[in-house]
Protein backbone atom coordinates (compact mmCIF):
# COMPACT_ATOMS: atom_id res chain seq x y z
CA UNK A 1 0.00 0.00 0.00
CA UNK A 2 1.13 3.56 -0.69
CA UNK A 3 1.79 5.85 2.27
CA UNK A 4 0.53 9.37 1.54
CA UNK A 5 1.18 12.45 3.65
CA UNK A 6 -0.67 15.52 2.38
CA UNK A 7 -0.25 19.08 3.66
CA UNK A 8 0.56 18.17 7.26
CA UNK A 9 1.12 20.84 9.92
CA UNK A 10 2.34 19.89 13.41
CA UNK A 11 3.09 21.95 16.48
CA UNK A 12 4.95 21.56 19.75
CA UNK A 13 2.94 23.89 21.94
CA UNK A 14 2.75 27.15 20.00
CA UNK A 15 5.80 26.35 17.83
CA UNK A 16 5.02 25.15 14.32
CA UNK A 17 7.48 22.38 13.46
CA UNK A 18 5.97 20.91 10.27
CA UNK A 19 4.65 23.18 7.54
CA UNK A 20 2.42 21.65 4.87
CA UNK A 21 4.61 18.55 4.50
CA UNK A 22 3.55 16.26 1.65
CA UNK A 23 5.22 13.04 0.56
CA UNK A 24 4.38 9.64 -0.90
CA UNK A 25 6.11 6.29 -0.60
CA UNK A 26 4.97 3.49 -2.90
CA UNK A 27 5.22 -0.26 -2.21
CA UNK A 28 8.75 -1.50 -2.85
CA UNK A 29 10.19 2.02 -2.71
CA UNK A 30 12.70 3.58 -0.31
CA UNK A 31 12.36 7.31 0.33
CA UNK A 32 15.18 8.86 2.37
CA UNK A 33 14.14 11.93 4.33
CA UNK A 34 17.21 14.11 4.86
CA UNK A 35 17.93 17.47 6.44
CA UNK A 36 19.91 19.20 9.13
CA UNK A 37 19.28 18.63 12.84
CA UNK A 38 15.96 20.16 13.87
CA UNK A 39 14.54 20.19 10.36
CA UNK A 40 11.52 18.09 11.39
CA UNK A 41 12.48 14.61 10.19
CA UNK A 42 11.70 12.74 13.42
CA UNK A 43 8.51 14.76 13.88
CA UNK A 44 7.36 13.65 10.43
CA UNK A 45 7.71 10.00 11.44
CA UNK A 46 5.98 10.64 14.77
CA UNK A 47 3.13 12.38 12.96
CA UNK A 48 2.64 9.33 10.72
CA UNK A 49 2.59 7.11 13.82
CA UNK A 50 0.15 9.50 15.54
CA UNK A 51 2.61 10.19 18.35
CA UNK A 52 2.33 13.87 17.43
CA UNK A 53 -1.04 15.35 16.50
CA UNK A 54 -1.61 16.94 13.08
CA UNK A 55 -3.46 20.24 13.13
CA UNK A 56 -3.87 20.21 9.35
CA UNK A 57 -3.50 17.71 6.53
CA UNK A 58 -4.13 14.01 6.04
CA UNK A 59 -2.14 10.80 6.36
CA UNK A 60 -3.29 7.70 4.47
CA UNK A 61 -2.17 4.12 4.04
CA UNK A 62 -3.86 3.03 0.84
CA UNK A 63 -7.52 3.90 1.39
CA UNK A 64 -7.25 3.95 5.19
CA UNK A 65 -7.20 7.39 6.80
CA UNK A 66 -4.65 7.37 9.65
CA UNK A 67 -4.94 11.07 10.50
CA UNK A 68 -7.08 10.69 13.63
CA UNK A 69 -6.31 7.09 14.53
CA UNK A 70 -4.53 6.18 17.79
CA UNK A 71 -0.96 4.91 17.49
CA UNK A 72 -1.82 1.29 18.24
CA UNK A 73 -4.35 1.26 15.39
CA UNK A 74 -1.78 2.71 12.98
CA UNK A 75 0.59 -0.12 13.94
CA UNK A 76 -2.11 -2.78 13.58
CA UNK A 77 -2.92 -1.49 10.08
CA UNK A 78 0.64 -2.27 9.01
CA UNK A 79 2.94 0.65 9.83
CA UNK A 80 6.16 -0.51 11.51
CA UNK A 81 8.25 2.01 13.41
CA UNK A 82 11.85 1.78 14.59
CA UNK A 83 12.41 4.97 16.60
CA UNK A 84 15.70 6.72 17.12
CA UNK A 85 17.42 5.18 20.12
CA UNK A 86 15.62 1.81 19.58
CA UNK A 87 13.23 2.19 22.56
CA UNK A 88 13.38 -1.46 23.55
CA UNK A 89 11.96 -2.92 26.73
CA UNK A 90 15.45 -2.99 28.20
CA UNK A 91 14.67 -5.21 31.22
CA UNK A 92 12.88 -7.81 29.14
CA UNK A 93 14.56 -10.58 27.16
CA UNK A 94 15.03 -10.66 23.41
CA UNK A 95 12.22 -13.21 23.12
CA UNK A 96 9.87 -11.09 25.24
CA UNK A 97 10.55 -8.00 23.12
CA UNK A 98 9.69 -9.95 19.99
CA UNK A 99 6.49 -11.22 21.58
CA UNK A 100 5.43 -7.63 22.19
CA UNK A 101 5.84 -7.02 18.46
CA UNK A 102 3.75 -10.10 17.66
CA UNK A 103 0.96 -8.90 19.95
CA UNK A 104 0.66 -5.62 18.05
CA UNK A 105 0.10 -7.14 14.62
CA UNK A 106 -3.05 -8.54 13.02
CA UNK A 107 -1.37 -11.11 10.79
CA UNK A 108 0.18 -14.37 11.96
CA UNK A 109 3.95 -14.09 11.58
CA UNK A 110 6.42 -16.96 11.60
CA UNK A 111 9.14 -15.71 13.94
CA UNK A 112 11.57 -17.99 12.11
CA UNK A 113 11.56 -15.38 9.34
CA UNK A 114 12.92 -12.87 11.84
CA UNK A 115 15.60 -15.27 13.06
CA UNK A 116 16.64 -16.02 9.47
CA UNK A 117 17.15 -12.31 8.87
CA UNK A 118 18.85 -11.67 12.25
CA UNK A 119 20.50 -14.93 13.42
CA UNK A 120 22.01 -13.15 16.44
CA UNK A 121 18.53 -12.85 17.93
CA UNK A 122 18.02 -16.62 17.97
CA UNK A 123 21.36 -16.99 19.74
CA UNK A 124 20.35 -14.52 22.47
CA UNK A 125 16.66 -15.22 23.07
CA UNK A 126 17.08 -15.41 26.84
CA UNK A 127 19.40 -12.41 27.10
CA UNK A 128 18.07 -9.19 28.60
CA UNK A 129 17.76 -6.60 25.83
CA UNK A 130 19.55 -3.88 27.77
CA UNK A 131 22.74 -5.97 27.89
CA UNK A 132 23.00 -6.35 24.10
CA UNK A 133 25.51 -4.36 22.07
CA UNK A 134 24.24 -1.32 20.18
CA UNK A 135 24.19 -3.21 16.90
CA UNK A 136 22.36 -6.18 18.42
CA UNK A 137 19.80 -3.84 19.97
CA UNK A 138 19.17 -2.29 16.56
CA UNK A 139 18.61 -5.74 15.07
CA UNK A 140 16.12 -6.47 17.85
CA UNK A 141 14.30 -3.16 17.31
CA UNK A 142 13.99 -3.90 13.59
CA UNK A 143 12.99 -7.50 14.27
CA UNK A 144 10.27 -6.37 16.68
CA UNK A 145 8.85 -4.00 14.03
CA UNK A 146 8.96 -6.77 11.42
CA UNK A 147 6.76 -8.90 13.68
CA UNK A 148 3.90 -6.69 12.46
CA UNK A 149 4.50 -7.87 8.90
CA UNK A 150 4.45 -4.17 7.96
CA UNK A 151 3.27 -2.69 4.70
CA UNK A 152 5.25 0.46 5.55
CA UNK A 153 8.42 0.70 7.64
CA UNK A 154 9.53 3.95 9.28
CA UNK A 155 13.21 3.94 10.26
CA UNK A 156 14.61 6.80 12.34
CA UNK A 157 18.42 6.94 12.34
CA UNK A 158 18.86 3.13 12.24
CA UNK A 159 22.62 3.40 11.61
CA UNK A 160 23.29 5.84 14.45
CA UNK A 161 26.31 4.82 16.51
CA UNK A 162 26.77 1.47 14.76
CA UNK A 163 29.97 -0.19 13.61
CA UNK A 164 30.34 -0.61 9.83
CA UNK A 165 29.35 -4.30 9.89
CA UNK A 166 26.05 -3.48 11.57
CA UNK A 167 25.47 -0.52 9.25
CA UNK A 168 25.71 -2.92 6.33
CA UNK A 169 23.25 -5.28 8.04
CA UNK A 170 20.78 -2.42 8.39
CA UNK A 171 21.16 -1.58 4.70
CA UNK A 172 20.72 -5.24 3.74
CA UNK A 173 17.50 -5.29 5.76
CA UNK A 174 16.21 -2.21 3.95
CA UNK A 175 16.93 -3.89 0.62
CA UNK A 176 15.12 -7.01 1.85
CA UNK A 177 12.06 -4.94 2.74
CA UNK A 178 12.06 -3.25 -0.65
CA UNK A 179 12.26 -6.63 -2.39
CA UNK A 180 9.22 -7.76 -0.37
CA UNK A 181 7.23 -4.77 -1.57
CA UNK A 182 7.36 -2.82 1.69
CA UNK A 183 7.34 0.98 1.46
CA UNK A 184 10.28 2.33 3.49
CA UNK A 185 10.63 5.88 4.84
CA UNK A 186 14.19 6.27 6.06
CA UNK A 187 15.58 9.10 8.19
CA UNK A 188 19.37 8.84 8.35
CA UNK A 189 22.26 11.15 9.17
CA UNK A 190 24.72 8.81 7.45
CA UNK A 191 23.81 10.22 4.07
CA UNK A 192 26.19 8.07 2.07
CA UNK A 193 24.60 4.99 3.63
CA UNK A 194 21.10 6.23 2.84
CA UNK A 195 22.07 6.85 -0.78
CA UNK A 196 23.05 3.18 -1.14
CA UNK A 197 19.45 2.05 -0.67
CA UNK A 198 17.20 5.04 -1.44
CA UNK A 199 15.24 5.37 -4.67
CA UNK A 200 14.33 8.99 -3.94
CA UNK A 201 15.58 11.70 -1.60
CA UNK A 202 13.39 14.33 0.06
CA UNK A 203 14.89 17.27 1.94
CA UNK A 204 13.29 18.99 4.90
CA UNK A 205 14.36 22.52 5.72
CA UNK A 206 12.89 24.37 8.72
CA UNK A 207 9.92 22.01 8.83
CA UNK A 208 9.01 22.28 5.14
CA UNK A 209 9.69 19.97 2.24
CA UNK A 210 12.29 21.89 0.27
CA UNK A 211 13.34 19.56 -2.53
CA UNK A 212 12.78 16.05 -3.86
CA UNK A 213 14.84 14.13 -6.39
CA UNK A 214 16.00 10.67 -7.49
CA UNK A 215 18.80 9.47 -5.21
CA UNK A 216 21.18 9.05 -8.15
CA UNK A 217 20.98 12.77 -8.91
CA UNK A 218 22.12 13.78 -5.43
CA UNK A 219 25.46 12.10 -5.96
CA UNK A 220 26.05 14.34 -8.97
CA UNK A 221 24.90 17.62 -7.40
CA UNK A 222 27.54 18.66 -4.88
CA UNK A 223 26.05 22.10 -4.20
CA UNK A 224 22.62 20.68 -3.39
CA UNK A 225 24.18 18.06 -1.15
CA UNK A 226 26.05 20.69 0.84
CA UNK A 227 23.03 22.99 1.09
CA UNK A 228 20.61 20.51 2.59
CA UNK A 229 22.86 18.03 4.31
CA UNK A 230 25.44 20.49 5.60
CA UNK A 231 28.37 18.24 4.73
CA UNK A 232 30.98 19.00 2.09
CA UNK A 233 31.49 16.16 -0.38
CA UNK A 234 34.92 15.34 -1.72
Amino acid sequence: MTLSVEGVDCYYGSVKVLKRVSLRVAPGEVLALLGRNGAGKTTTLKAIMRLVACRRGTIRLGEADLTRQPAHTVASLGVGYVPQGRRLFSEMTVEENLRMGLLAGKEQVDVEEIYALFPVLRERLRQVAGTLSGGQQQMLAMGRALCLRPKVMLLDEPCEGLQPTFVQKVLETVKHLRARGVAVLLVEQKVEAAMQVADRIAFLENGALAHEMPAAELGRDRALFERYVGVRRA
